[in-house]
């Protein structure tokens, strides 16, 4: 026979299930149907689903201060390593090839952060503190580890929340993106063509490109130092050519290795106590916002050109200006062949999305260095 004391403990996990964490199991197996079903972002955001529905099943060793999750958080997301070495693996990654071919094409990058600082505003007017209006703003640079990694130090316990928004919104550029860029820009505009003249970059070229671009922006955005130099060290690598098994290294073993404990961590912090408030749906509207906003001034910014340029320039191009690389720039691409099918616009919207991957690196370290916080 069992005596009640056995029996309690036997279920006392049955006894510890709330409405939060029955909410927070749903949520997860709804971040399943999205990644494994619809394809959004899976590499991410099936290891969060299942950091959230591991966190949230009654009294859960895994997230106790001695729990693998538990672990995985305070060594790699709570010290920003993980989100440092994924930068590398994306410089590993980025051929900043079309960039240098046209340099101006940096401004559209700088565009596409607006709307990063115009809802940081709006989040303060809402009532969130500076670190976590910062936190929220940064969604709209569309870059994943840069949310991380700024969030993390600004606004730890907004973590997952911002996380989440940050890749799902990554995931659906090719839904948000195309009404965005059809509302601010004429048929006719859209026709533009930017005929495309290859310019050959000397290998020395590409190898000094990360080494300044790490030097000027560590000078001036010291903040920024971390992110920046992660990214170009990944890309010295991949451009020095003398390296090849730290490239693929970087780019592939490391890179998934460090998504998989990340996207657990990440998950860990989604507990239902802490996830379910309404300032969760404020997140999500708002990064939703910035979003929108930053591809909007992009575009914006990219008629301005147009305009001083006599008509040369297609406005669209200025929608790849945010860092969801290379994704952004091939809705671009995809949407000058469905309004002109000769139509050829995807190495300068790769050159912008490339300016926009430096300029969301740059953005979130103004924001820490505006918060005074430092990694």
């Amino acid at each position: 026979m069992i005596d009640q004391r056995t029996l309690d403990l036997l279920l006392q996990g049955v006894a510890n299930v709330s409405w939060q964490s029955l909410v927070m199991l749903a949520i997860a197996c709804v971040l399943m149907y999205l990644a494994i079903v619809r394809d959004y972002e899976p590499l991410l955001l099936l290891p969060i689903a299942a950091g959230c529905l591991l966190a949230n099943l009654p009294l859960s060793p895994l997230i106790a201060p001695d729990g693998m999750l538990r672990i995985l958080y305070d060594v790699g997301v709570g010290n920003e390593l993980f989100p440092l070495l994924i930068f590398i693996g994306i410089g590993a990654l980025t051929d900043f090839g079309p960039l240098l071919e046209n340099p101006r094409l940096v401004l559209l990058g700088a565009a596409g952060q607006f709307g990063i600082f115009l809802t940081l505003i709006l989040a303060l007017l809402l009532g969130f503190t500076q670190p976590e209006a910062a936190s929220i703003g940064i969604i709209g640079a569309i870059d994943g580890p840069t949310s991380i990694y700024v969030s993390g130090i600004l606004a730890p316990h907004m973590l997952g929340p911002i996380t989440v928004a940050a890749y799902s919104y990554m995931s659906l550029v090719p839904i948000i993106l195309p009404p965005v860029v059809r509302l601010l820009t004429t048929r006719r505009e859209r026709q533009i063509r930017m005929p495309y003249r290859s310019r050959k970059i000397s290998r020395r070229t590409r190898i000094l490109f990360p080494i300044v671009v790490s030097v000027v922006v560590g000078i001036l955005v010291p903040f920024a130092t971390p992110l920046i130099g992660m990214l170009m060290l990944g890309n010295l690598m991949k451009e020095s050519g003398v390296v090849e098994r730290l490239t693929k290294a970087s780019s592939t073993e490391i890179a998934n290795t460090v998504t998989l404990f990340l996207g657990l961590a990440i998950g860990s912090t989604m507990v239902g106590a802490d996830f379910l408030k309404k300032e969760t749906l404020f997140i999500l509207v708002l990064g939703l916002l910035a979003f929108i906003l930053d591809g909007a001034a992009g575009v914006l910014f990219a008629k301005l050109l147009n305009g001083l340029s006599g008509g040369k320039v297609n406005p669209m191009i200025g929608a790849a200006g945010i860092s969801a690389f290379p994704m952004a720039a091939r809705v671009v691409q995809r949407m000058a062949h469905e309004e002109d099918f000769e139509n050829y616009l995807l190495m300068h919207a790769m050159g912008a999305n490339a300016a926009g991957q430096v300029a969301s690196v740059v953005a979130g370290g103004v924001l820490l260095a505006l918060m005074g916080a430092g990694g």
